[in-house]
């Protein structure tokens, strides 16, 4: 955006989750960081300075499409009489929140000229709940694509899973935060089923614990300290690609968001749960057979079956599956990709 769209940027200061922000004076279109102000004990937030923006003398505007900014509720009704163009970058409706909160999330997305929104997932309800298709602009997601294309296009097998475990079972890959809300506590539940069952692999979890979780001690309590190697943070992308790249499946039996790009980017396929509601919309990447699998939620059965399937195919599958899962990333979830959509959106909304 910041090569090829004459944009400003005004971002806020801080998110809830712990997330490194990037640094914006590499931006030669920043212009300004503003305040995020939490309303009281309410999930609504305050940006500061940022409904006066609408005065600026842009044509195009592009927000949080959150209803929780309230700020973007002031900007979106100045916009109206000023007749200028605002779009919400959005998650959008999935159907996973309360009456009260659909409803503000309609009145929200109605007020904006386009949605754009992550995935087809949320564009499909958002139809059935009367939206007009046309108002509607699939976008996706990325990760830092021309990087990670650079350290896949050099990657090649490596001996790194077999000189740790010394063994040649198959490679289950974790990546990243340890929360509850990932459920690994069912992925080591699962590991030691298959073992049990002499279906030996390994599981290699990557990421920091940021919720004391307690995992490794249940790997301990089921005498799978050997078989589990807790890897730990890693920012390094050619080392992420080596241990992506190398690994047989990548699980996530938890929600679902960016871990999907960021494995199908090194050609491994992905495992999560079938509750897609409540997965990020990066979710969209895994196709059943194609790129991955879903398992019922919360069934150990289903998922242990699942992985089964996935670190026993043969070489000239596996090869398969690899060119499919490249083929997704290199065609929908990149950058390039998103670029040239929103190119065409600011086009069109110009005749």
């Amino acid at each position: 955006m910041d090569k090829e769209l004459e944009c400003d940027f005004y971002f806020g200061d801080k998110v809830d989750s712990p997330i490194k922000l990037m640094d914006y004076s590499t931006l030669k279109g920043y212009k300004k960081t503003v305040k995020n102000v939490r309303i009281l004990k309410t999930g609504f937030i305050w940006q500061t300075g940022v409904w006066s923006l609408i005065f600026k003398p842009y044509k195009h505007y592009i927000v949080t499409g959150s209803p929780g900014f309230l700020s973007s509720w002031i900007f979106l009704l100045l916009a109206i009489p000023l007749n200028k163009k605002v779009y919400a970058w959005a998650i959008g409706m999935s159907g996973n929140t309360t009456t009260a909160g659909k409803l503000l999330q309609k009145i929200f997305f109605r007020l904006c000229n386009k949605v754009l929104l992550y995935g087809e997932f949320s564009k499909t309800f958002m139809i059935q709940e009367g939206f007009k298709k046309s108002k509607l602009i699939t976008i996706y997601n990325s990760l830092d694509y021309e990087n990670q294309l650079q350290v896949r296009n050099k990657l090649s097998e490596s001996t790194i899973y077999k000189d740790h475990f010394k063994n040649d079972y198959p490679i289950l890959v974790y990546i990243g935060r340890i929360q509850k809300r990932k459920k690994l506590d069912l992925l080591i539940k699962a590991l030691k089923k298959l073992n049990d069952e002499k279906s030996f692999c390994n599981l290699v979890v990557i990421g920091p614990d940021v919720g004391n979780n307690d995992i490794p001690n249940l790997a301990k309590e089921y005498n799978l300290e050997e078989k589990v190697w807790f890897y730990g943070p890693s920012y390094d992308e050619q080392e992420i690609g080596n241990l992506l790249y190398n690994s047989d499946v990548c699980i996530t039996p938890g929600i679902l968001g960016l871990t999907a790009i960021h494995s199908l980017t090194y050609g491994t396929p992905v495992i999560s749960n079938d509750d897609f509601a409540n997965h990020g919309p990066e979710f969209e990447a895994v196709e059943p057979g194609i790129t991955g699998d879903f398992f019922k939620i919360d069934d150990l059965e289903d998922l242990s079956s699942k992985i089964s399937l996935w670190i026993n195919l043969d070489p000239i599958k596996r090869d398969q599956v690899r060119a499919n899962a490249f083929k997704t990333i290199d065609e929908v979830f990149n950058p390039l990709n998103q670029i040239d959509i929103l190119k065409k959106l600011i086009l069109a909304e110009k005749i």
